[in-house]
């Protein structure tokens, strides 16, 4: 299977996802984190490092629900509101 380039939008998103998950997860190990979420230490770190910019939505539901984040403060923290993504100036 051939995977399409991401955007520079998605990569910008993956990046803030990974800013925010790094803030969330504080002192706690890497490792204690991605256990308790049933994922990989090395597939959390690629998610916080922005390598992995699209994760599976089970995957950071998973990781949110360790970390005690809503879905809704993820994505309100990730996606810019609707209206400002792909505006043009004027």
């Amino acid at each position: 299977m051939v995977r399409l380039p991401l955007s520079p939008a998605e990569v910008e998103r993956g990046e803030r996802l990974g800013a925010l998950l790094r803030r969330a997860r504080g002192e706690r190990s890497m490792l204690s984190v991605a256990l308790d979420a049933g994922v990989s230490p090395e597939t959390l770190r690629k998610i916080e490092s922005g390598r992995v910019a699209t994760p599976a939505f089970s995957t950071i539901a998973a990781i949110a629900g360790v970390l005690h984040l809503s879905l809704d403060a993820v994505w309100a923290e990730i996606e810019p509101p609707r209206g400002v993504r792909g505006r043009v100036a004027s």
